[in-house]
């Protein structure tokens, strides 16, 4: 039984907490490059592992992220100036290097050694594969660079990486992320010629090209532990001889790469990033290594969101307005009468609350994944608390992997038949 206070180990991030010193080990995903997009363009407030920070790009094109408030009176450095390769407090005008140093105290005397003595927190930033990264953790045990996921390691025109806010603490997006079983039902189709039937006999698969995930809604799982996280395989039949094999890859602490529509076609991932205890980024990338890519080709069941144009990167559809669901299309053609895969996923991990009571919940065979990821956040981050570091964090290059979609004959292992597909050259 998942314990209350197994969910406090899980889901609470802020600084001391077990998860949130864990989550602290790695690069993570916080901002797209537009939302810093030239030097000594204004600041950004950010909010990560319940911190409130605010990031910048100096003149020379470097990244900053400090602490919020001013070290003289605390006031929001979101107000200050971006000049001349540093952070301008507007009250007093003590100014911060991307490094944290104070380099100017107009204020005070030209000899004051304060100016010295004095500085901010900061955490080290960078940009690659169309994300800007943060190390929040033990500058001793930074590693030497993002995990790279294939999505980063593609030219730019053969991505498509997007953002969102949700409401929700960062675990209910990843347990989300890797239940495959979920697919066949809240994504489905339904045959509106058939509206007086019963609702099996009038499911569709979401995906036309992959029928297997209508045919048989009850996938059986297999879990395997790997240098980065665990893959998963889904397995459905596919006829007399042979499976339907959904591989997806579950990567530490919280990405998520999903099968695609066809062998040929662009893959998709999942970062779930941590604002707070209550709260999510949720980045989407879809890519193609063999051509580029556009919003239209790569997304046609609607994965990435459309989002408010404010810069708070909140869904259009959202609790606000019940996700504009449409009940008659609920009832004529879909399992859901929510727009797009994404959003019919963010309403329901929402519908949950912020943090789910995972103690009240009563799993079943298809949450297999869910399982052993909440097995394996709990035991890094207890390890850590004994000193064990989470060793997958220094190596960025074992997350070159794929996942995949593949049919197989009953007497392959899945993952000796789909290797070629899952591994990046």
């Amino acid at each position: 039984m998942f314990t209350p206070e197994d969910n406090e180990t899980l889901t609470r991030v802020g600084p001391g907490t077990p998860m949130g010193e864990l989550l602290r080990r790695f690069w993570l995903p916080v901002l797209l490059p537009e939302e810093l997009p030239a030097p000594d363009c204004p600041p950004k407030r950010v909010t990560l592992l319940n911190e409130e920070l605010v990031a910048f790009r100096d003149t020379r094109g470097r990244l900053g992220l400090l602490d919020r408030y001013c070290r003289h009176r605390r006031v929001d450095l979101f107000f200050g100036r971006n000049e001349e390769c540093g952070l301008r407090c507007i009250y007093h005008g003590w100014k911060y290097d991307v490094d944290g140093n104070v380099v100017d105290m107009p204020a005070e005397p030209a000899e004051s050694a304060l100016r010295h003595e004095v500085k901010i927190a900061s955490y080290p930033m960078m940009e690659w594969g169309g994300v800007i990264w943060a190390y929040l953790g033990d500058r001793r045990r930074q590693p030497p660079r993002p995990p790279e996921m294939e999505w980063g390691l593609v030219g730019a025109s053969h991505r498509h990486v997007t953002k969102r806010l949700q409401e929700t603490n960062f675990a209910q997006g990843v347990e989300g992320g890797i239940d495959s079983s979920h697919v066949s039902i809240l994504h489905s189709r339904l045959d509106p010629a058939k509206i007086d039937r019963p609702f099996r006999e009038r499911q569709l698969s979401v995906v036309a090209t992959v029928p297997y995930l209508a045919n048989d809604t009850a996938p059986k799982f297999f879990v395997r532990p790997t240098d980065y996280g665990f893959v998963i395989g889904a397995r459905r039949n596919a006829g007399a001889d042979e499976f339907y094999w959904r591989i997806t890859q579950f990567l530490l602490p919280f990405y998520t790469m999903i099968a695609p529509a066809t062998e040929t076609g662009p893959l998709l991932g999942h970062a779930w990033t941590p604002i707070d205890d209550h709260n999510t980024w949720v980045f989407t990338m879809s890519w193609d290594r063999f051509k580029p890519v556009d919003e239209a080709s790569v997304d046609p069941t609607l994965v990435h969101a459309d989002v408010i144009d404010d810069g708070s990167y909140r869904p259009k559809l959202n609790k606000a307005n019940d996700y504009l669901l449409d009940r008659e299309v609920q009832r004529t053609r879909s399992s859901s009468g929510i727009v797009g895969i994404g959003m019919q996923d963010a309403a329901l991990q929402e519908s949950m609350g912020p943090i789910i009571d995972r103690s009240r919940e009563v799993l079943a065979s298809g949450d297999t994944a869910i399982v052993a990821f909440r097995r394996t956040l709990l035991k890094l981050a207890r390890g850590l608390e004994n000193g064990v570091e989470p060793e997958m964090a220094m190596h960025p290059a074992s997350y070159r992997v794929r996942s995949a979609g593949v049919v197989l004959k009953k007497d392959v292992d899945f993952q000796q038949g789909a290797a070629t597909m899952m591994s990046v050259a």
